[in-house]
Order: structure tokens, then C-alpha cells, then sequence
């Protein structure tokens, strides 16, 4: 067995910081908190062996400052770094940076990051293995007229994205060519804005897509495997709600040739560690790559529950040398999480920071919520208005669904605002208890106001 590690910091916050935490205690590793002065009462400071400040609320001068972190893995000697998800789980400058100074990087190696973190070097990586991609040349736009002239050879309608995006920024759906242009001067600014780059590139859309993700594990000896999908398509402007697994839409056909087209992605850049592989499925099931994220998602407890996985665990596990099994997995039973925030549904998901006044969550057989609240916790404007995972397990689907409306009703928050209505009120239709949704199916919806 390889050496493990003795102390991981862990280069993130919230709920992710507390889920990594529980792992490495469990595996016997000693663990480094971070944490900016509004997080200063946050339980992953609590319950870590060691919490370092490094530095004030905002993103850009504490968990997004690598020298202050870089200085925070020197003075307590740490030897390794689990970047969680956000944040610099996918900057390469700083898995490259604890690279150079022999520090463990829990994730990919900075090539990875690079190859797969740009949307054009990934597709063209992708159509080299042979797996799908969405129809599209992959080079960047070099005027709002030469994307013009390219779509009406392509055919409407397309989508314009950006190279370096994610989280649905800097991405637009052009029906028709007389909204091509406001279409392209949005998207590049917002694109500007986000990363610092506003290369656009273009695509056809795929029509009522699903979107269906795979689970791949990669270690150092060549060897990937994938533990099946989720399923991600209930989303708002891109931004995913509501996860499950099996996919309501998926065959065995289709799970069987998905998870061999992820595990061809992950082979062609030799992956290692933990990574998704997210794909477009259109009405005829056929699949498109869409990107891969290279890092551990917000949605990882899904497969975990499904196939009774830490995988946490296994992202350490691969790190310090280990090999994977070789065996892929299938799903057990049926996993649905709703992402629990703090916003106001009934008034455009408006964010809802302030302090919980009383919090009570969910318990009971095959119940699970991640979380770093309670009641008397501050959230805070500064970051992601997450404040909970709220996952369960059943049989079935249709228990699945009924088992979650139940947590849903035992699920307390008081002071702010929650999604915890909005969830309530998704389980209720009949499309989707039908399983009869896409990724556009939430925004053609009437929700109901204030």
C-alpha cells in the first residue's frame, strides 16, 4: 500500500471543506481549515485539527489568494492540498505551483486541468478518442459575421459559448440570424466579465437536451472507470437544482455505451483522480460531450449513495498511489438530492443572506444532508448561496420522490429564505414525476410569486 498522506489542507470552505474533514479522519490523516474572517464560525473551522485565517470576506483576498494559502500549507506543514469544488479546484497555475514546492494536489495534474479546462482543446481531445461531440468545429469566432456565415451553413439553431466558461456564463441559444449579433456582444461581455477572455466559439444546439453526466475515477497507472450517471437536467439558467440516479431516461444500452465513451475521454489524457464527464442526450438518446470537470462535483453524494461509494476517499486513495480495481459500477436502487439554497424561489431565486434563526434537518432511513449550518450560523453574501444537500435513498423512484417530499416538510429554516418550497413544489409535477423534462423544461414553467 502507498504512503499515505499525514495532513491534508484543504483549500475551500462550507459544506465540501466539513464533507472532506469527515473522510480524512475516518482514513486516520490530520486536517488544516482555512477560513476568511466571515466564515470564522463556520464548523469545517471547528472540527479540522488545525484552522488557519487568511484573510478578509471577499473570494479574492483569502480562498482565492494561493500565496496566502501556499503560506498556510508551509507553517502547518501540510503535505498534500484538496481543493474541493470551486475556488482553485481547477486552476492549473496552482496545482502546478504545490507541484513545484512537493505538495500534493488532490485532483488532476496541471495538464489535465489545462487540456480539459479550455472547450476547444476538449473537444478536439474528444474527437481524436472517437467519442461524440456536438456538431462544430470548435474554432473560435473571429467576428459576429463570421459566426453568422458558419450558422446558416450549420443550420439554426446554435449556441455561442465561451472558451474559457462554466456555471452557464457566457452562453447563448440563437434561434434566428436577426438575434445573432446582440446575441454575440452579450455573451463575449459576460464572457470578459467572468474569465478575463471573451473567445467565442459555436455549436448547434441541441434540442430538448438532457443532461446526463458520468462518474470516472482515474489513477496513476493508466487505468479509468466510470460509476455511473446522474442525472442534472432540472436546471435554471444552466445552473443545476435537483440531481438523480438512475437517469429516468437512461437504458442499459445507453448507460453501457455513455460509460465506455468516459472512460475513452478519460484515457486519452491518462486522467487522474476524480472527474465527470457531462454529456447532452437528445430525444433519440444520442449523446453529445458537452466538458469534463476535473475535480469533485457538488453532486458526488448521489453516486455515493448509489453505489455505496466514498469518494472522497477515493480521491485520497488515488493521490497517494493507489490502484483502481478496474470494476465500474452500476446504480442500486434510485438517489434524488435537491441542492437547498439560500434564495427566494418565489421572487427569481433572489439570494437570502442573514442569520438562521432556528434549523432543523432532516433525519430517517436512507436520509442524508450535507451541510455546514445551524441555527444561530450567519450566511454570508461574499459566497455560493448553498447551504445544504439534502439527498435520499429508495427503491424505487417513485419512493425516492415520496421519501424526499417527506424530508422536504421535516426540513426547518428560519430567518432567510430557502429553495426548500421551490423543491416541494418541482416534486409535485407531473412531468416530473413523469421523468418528462429536459435542461429547458423549468424556464417554459409558470412558478408561483410572492
Amino acid at each position: 500500500m502507498a504512503q499515505k498522506f499525514n495532513k491534508i489542507l484543504i483549500a475551500n470552505r462550507g459544506e465540501i471543506a466539513l464533507r472532506i474533514i469527515r473522510t480524512c479522519r475516518e482514513m486516520g490523516i490530520k486536517t488544516v481549515a482555512i477560513y476568511s474572517t466571515a466564515d470564522r464560525e463556520s464548523l469545517h473551522v471547528r472540527f479540522a485539527d488545525e484552522a488557519v485565517c487568511i484573510g478578509p470576506p471577499a473570494s479574492a483576498d483569502s480562498y482565492l489568494s494561493i500565496p496566502k494559502i501556499m503560506a498556510a500549507v508551509e507553517i502547518t506543514n501540510a503535505d498534500a492540498v484538496h481543493p474541493g469544488y470551486g475556488f482553485l479546484s481547477e486552476n492549473a497555475d496552482f496545482a502546478e505551483i504545490c507541484q513545484d514546492y512537493g505538495i500534493k494536489f488532490i485532483g488532476p495534474r496541471p495538464e489535465h486541468i489545462r487540456t480539459m479546462g479550455d472547450k476547444i482543446t476538449a473537444k478536439d481531445t474528444m474527437i481524436r478518442a472517437g467519442v461524440p461531440v456536438v456538431p462544430g468545429d470548435g474554432t473560435l469566432l473571429k467576428s459576429a459575421e463570421d459566426g453568422m456565415q458558419r450558422a446558416e451553413t450549420m443550420g439554426y439553431p446554435v449556441m455561442i459559448k465561451a472558451t474559457a466558461g462554466g456555471g452557464g456564463k457566457g452562453m447563448r441559444i440563437v434561434k434566428r440570424k436577426e438575434d445573432f449579433v446582440n446575441a454575440w456582444n452579450s455573451a463575449r461581455a459576460e464572457a470578459k466579465a467572468s474569465f478575463g477572455n471573451d473567445g467565442i466559439y459555436m455549436e448547434k444546439y441541441i434540442v430538448q437536451p438532457r443532461h446526463i453526466e458520468i462518474q470516472v475515477v482515474g489513477d496513476q497507472y493508466g487505468n479509468v472507470v466510470h460509476l455511473s450517471e446522474r442525472d442534472c437536467s432540472v436546471q435554471r439558467r444552466h445552473q443545476k437544482l435537483l440531481e438523480e440516479c438512475p437517469s429516468p431516461f437512461m437504458t442499459d444500452d445507453l448507460r453501457e455505451r455513455m460509460g465506455e465513451a468516459a472512460i475513452q475521454a478519460g484515457k486519452a489524457i491518462n486522467y487522474e483522480g476524480v472527474g465527470t464527464v457531462e454529456f447532452l442526450v437528445d430525444a433519440d438518446r444520442n449523446f453529445y460531450f458537452m466538458e469534463m470537470n476535473t475535480r469533485i462535483q457538488v453532486e458526488h453524494p448521489v453516486t455515493e449513495e448509489s453505489i455505496d461509494h466514498d469518494l472522497i476517499k477515493e480521491q485520497i486513495k488515488v493521490a497517494y498511489g493507489e490502484k483502481l480495481s478496474g470494476m465500474n459500477y452500476l446504480p442500486k436502487g434510485h438517489v434524488i438530492e435537491c441542492r437547498i439554497n439560500a434564495e427566494d424561489p418565489w421572487n427569481d431565486f433572489r439570494p437570502s443572506p442573514g442569520k438562521i434563526t432556528s434549523f432543523h434537518s432532516s433525519k430517517g432511513h436512507g436520509v442524508r444532508v450535507d451541510t455546514h449550518v445551524y441555527a444561530g450560523y450567519t450566511v454570508s453574501p461574499y459566497y455560493d448561496s448553498m447551504i445544504a444537500k439534502l439527498i435520499v435513498r429508495a427503491p424505487t423512484r417513485a419512493e425516492a420522490i415520496t421519501k424526499m417530499e417527506r424530508a422536504l416538510d421535516e426540513f426547518i429554516v428560519e430567518g432567510i429564505k430557502t429553495t426548500v418550497p421551490f423543491h416541494q413544489w418541482l416534486l409535485r409535477q407531473n412531468d416530473f414525476r413523469d421523468g418528462n423534462f429536459d435542461t429547458g423544461w423549468l424556464g417554459k414553467q409558470e412558478l408561483p410569486r410572492n
